[in-house]
């Protein structure tokens, strides 16, 4: 992973480079990661994971797409990171409200915290990194 750092005037937070197909591709394997903890934490196989994903990786694709609609640029940043994540949730829980599947206040709860773990998580790292760099650290 690459960094880049702004060098103009205006204060920015330095943001990491980072492929956008690997940033996405790591966020689709996270979905997929909180679907298998998920059906594990239920006793359930973890091989089951893509069934309970699916609803949740089309709402990190229409994350990205909002982003990159709005921007025009992949959402690295921790701030697009907030996009993916919130719209990975929305999407996901009405994806599963649309084919009947459910979407318990507490299932609605447990997604958000686990998926902003996960695809916040390396957002926030990359970019301590990017600033650990950019310091000279």
């Amino acid at each position: 992973m690459t960094t880049s750092t702004s060098t103009s005037s205006t204060p920015t937070h330095p943001v990491p480079t980072v492929s956008p197909a690997v940033a996405f591709l790591l966020d689709l394997v996270l979905v997929v990661v909180f679907a298998a903890l998920g059906r594990a934490a239920h006793g359930e196989a973890w091989t089951g994971a893509p069934q309970t994903a699916w609803p949740f990786l089309i709402g990190c694709a229409l994350g990205w797409a909002v982003w990159w609609a709005a921007r025009r640029v992949a959402p690295i940043s921790l701030s697009g990171g907030v996009v993916v994540w919130l719209v990975t949730v929305a999407g996901g829980m009405s994806v599963r409200a649309l084919v009947g599947q459910g979407t318990h206040w507490s299932f609605v709860i447990v997604s958000l915290v686990t998926t902003a773990v996960l695809l916040l998580g390396w957002r926030a790292i990359a970019a301590r990194r990017t600033r650990r760099s950019a310091s000279g650290r």
